[in-house]
């Protein structure tokens, strides 16, 4: 259809649609009928747009014009066309109905590929995915400018304010590869899963490290602090070597208790096989003890037993009784919370069915940009309390008196 430049003949325009209708075009994808009339209306609001911000800049004294035009591929679910539009002087003139970067126009698209995305489909699932739905190609690198978008509201949660208080913080990794400069290395995830004085999971925070090791979670609880968090009453860990002291640095009246099940699963490795099943028997006492004292007996009775044989899974019990042991403080529902850090390893295995498929990202920030879409279809769900948490709450007020109630509305 042949036009003056800024003229749309909409009679003609009617005549060649009618044609390509009874031709057998369809009113959208790639030869869609439709597209000469959305190109004819965006690059009509552009105008309008330019227009108007040129008038107000003249009446703010700011000398600026048109200064010829720019064309660039835009891509629709109408089909593909080449948008002009004109231009300032000054490049101060930001679009609305369409920003300076973006090329591809729908309602709906941008949603779809950062859903998609989230689910962890790859680019090519998605390509396909797209094509499928609008009859459009869209490359790699645009997929890339799409799910960036994300990457605002990422920063902003990762930066987010954080309650001055949480009753329980259980702490853990997640392992991943990455592609860095052209190598396939290794990337620690570190997570903070929280409870707050409501009884309810927020995670805290990720974090992203070469590796695991209590200097970066050192790190990682400074940040914690930053963000607004004075005080946590117990935080409940694996047996990462410095751990507890890292922790005791930035939060000093924290307890610790350390997970009872990594416990367990590190002992067994040293146990042969003809003996686990007595071994464990001999063992279920020390953890399911009625109180601290009685789970020392029974492991000292442990060590009577089976010392000489297995003393490589005995003795870090000993070594690290007293923090293996806090949960004996408490009733029933708080010990069946805070003994292992299962909590957070349920949120990473719920994690991990969407990235099982992944081998290796192709950077950090893809890594994050799923990581970050995956975790808030899940904290969604996060709505109720822990179990028996009114009581829960009850204890741990009579417990740490005013670091609790201050904070019980």
């Amino acid at each position: 259809m042949e036009q003056q430049q800024g003229v749309f003949n909409f009679e003609e325009y009617k005549k060649e649609a009618l044609v390509g209708l009874y031709a057998g075009k369809g009113f959208h994808g790639e030869q869609g009928i439709f597209a000469p009339l959305l190109k004819h209306l965006l690059e009509a609001a552009l105008e309008g747009e330019l227009a108007a911000h040129l008038s107000e800049e003249k009446g703010n004294g700011v000398a600026n014009r048109r200064n010829g035009r720019v064309s660039k591929g835009v891509k629709s679910s109408s089909g593909a066309f080449t948008l002009e539009s004109s231009r300032d002087r000054l490049g101060s003139f930001e679009p609305m109905v369409l920003p300076k970067r973006q090329l591809i126009v729908t309602d709906d698209l941008e949603e779809k590929v950062i859903g998609l995305y989230g689910l962890g489909l790859s680019n090519r699932d998605i390509s396909e995915h797209i094509k499928e739905l609008y009859q459009m190609d869209i490359s790699a690198t645009q997929l890339s400018s799409i799910t960036d978008k994300v990457i605002p509201a990422m920063e902003q949660w990762q930066d987010r304010p954080l309650e001055p208080m949480y009753c329980f913080v259980y702490m853990d990794c997640m392992f991943y590869k990455a592609r860095v400069d052209g190598k396939i290395v290794s990337r620690a995830v570190y997570n903070l899963l929280g409870i707050n004085i409501e009884g309810k999971k927020e995670l805290l925070g990720m974090y992203i490290a070469e590796s695991e090791g209590a200097k970066f979670w050192l790190s990682v609880l400074t940040n914690l602090q930053n963000r607004g968090v004075k005080d946590i009453l117990i935080a409940c860990v694996d047996g990462l070597r410095g751990f507890p002291e890292a922790i005791a640095s930035i939060f000093p009246q924290t307890q610790v208790q350390l997970c009872v099940v990594h416990q367990i699963r590190n002992s067994m490795r040293f146990v042969a096989d003809r003996d686990k099943r007595a071994f464990m028997a001999d063992l279920r006492p020390v953890y399911e003890a009625a109180s601290k004292a009685l789970g020392f007996a029974a492991l000292e009775k442990l060590e009577q037993a089976w010392g000489k044989r297995y003393n490589a899974a005995i003795k870090p019990w000993f070594i690290h009784w007293d923090n293996l042991s806090t949960f004996f403080e408490y009733t029933a529902a708080i010990r069946k919370a805070i003994y292992t850090t299962n909590p957070i390893e349920g949120f990473h295995r719920q994690v991990r069915k969407v990235t099982k498929t992944k081998g290796a990202f192709t950077s950090d920030l893809s890594l994050k940009k799923l990581l970050y879409l995956v975790t808030q279809r899940i904290i969604e769900k996060w709505t109720i309390p822990l179990r028996d948490w009114g009581p829960s709450l009850s204890q741990l007020s009579i417990m740490y008196g005013l670091r609790v109630d201050k904070y019980i509305c």
